[in-house]
């Protein structure tokens, strides 16, 4: 855990030192962090958004979730309307409801980079099996597992998918899923990521052994510091939230971050304070600790 902001109790914790910036932007995962485990959120979290907008601090949610599965928060984007989908590929707003967003920004994974992430991960672990997410298109393999609700445009392979001209040449991809039946999902994170190097970031945000596979350069925190950028918000103003591997590098460059109490070991040691498991609303309990703290 790093020394800055320090959290020692997740129910009782310090005042932030005198020299820490006044909050701007608030940014949080939502599965396992704003979203309680029957993926509500609740009435005090609702309430703690909305007098963080009121206070004048943007709340961004930055998940890996698709565009099309963000109507479980689209109600409350507030003014800006604005998130982050898809571990950074996509900035998505929801202004329109669910089926009526647009596509604000779009960080795409080229077609050869996935096409050798998904060569390397086959010698690298037999057995992966795939699906692509676009913008709005979702392919997948036919034995990758009907992990969600999900109705596929197509079941073919990898390769075909993403071949020149093929079924995912239409749009832009935003990641590869990668699925292994049988591999530790650390394991199999730490394999991938040695496997397919530079030409792909990989991450996971699933208890299973699900991987998650974007272009070289993007992720939750790359696409969090480029809108803060066009804000003018700098790092030390950003108060971020997450509890899984997905959300590592984005805890790690906010200026201040906390830790889920149901958090990844990894996501522990990389943030800066700590707060209670997410079915306790361990988002809000910070929001109201910051806003108390105002001026």
């Amino acid at each position: 855990m790093r020394n800055n902001d320090r959290v020692t109790s997740a129910t009782r914790q310090p005042e932030p030192p005198a020299a820490v910036l006044r909050p701007r932007l608030i940014a949080t995962d939502l599965d396992g962090t704003l979203l309680r485990d029957d993926k509500s959120v609740s009435p005090r979290t609702v309430a703690a958004l909305a007098a963080a907008e009121k206070a004048g601090i943007e709340v961004f949610f930055v998940t890996g979730r698709p565009a099309r599965w963000m109507d479980v928060v689209s109600a409350h984007v507030h003014g800006h309307g604005l998130a982050i989908c898809g571990n950074g590929a996509a900035v998505v707003d929801l202004h329109g409801g669910p089926g009526a967003h647009r596509f604000v920004k779009v960080r795409e994974l080229a077609p050869e980079n996935a096409l050798d992430a998904v060569r390397l991960l086959r010698e690298a672990a037999p057995g992966t099996v795939y699906a692509v997410e676009q913008t709005y298109g979702f392919h997948q393999e036919p034995a990758y597992p009907k992990l969600h609700m999900e109705v596929p445009d197509d079941l073919l392979p990898a390769e075909e998918i993403l071949a020149p001209g093929g079924r995912a040449a239409t749009e832009p991809i935003l990641k590869i899923l990668a699925f292994h039946p049988e591999l530790d999902p650390d394991g199999f994170l730490a394999v991938a990521r040695l496997a397919i190097g530079d030409r792909a970031n990989v991450t996971r945000s699933s208890p299973s052994a699900l991987l998650e596979i974007s272009g070289p350069d993007v992720s939750k925190a790359s696409t969090l510091a480029l809108c803060c950028a066009e804000r003018g918000i700098s790092r030390e103003e950003v108060v971020a939230f997450g509890d899984m591997p997905n959300d590592v590098e984005m805890l790690t460059w906010a200026g201040r971050s906390y830790a889920m109490g149901n958090a990844h070991p990894d996501v522990i040691a990389a943030a800066s304070g700590r707060t209670v498991a997410n079915n306790d609303d361990g988002v809000a309990v910070v929001i109201e600790r910051i806003l108390a703290a105002l001026p």
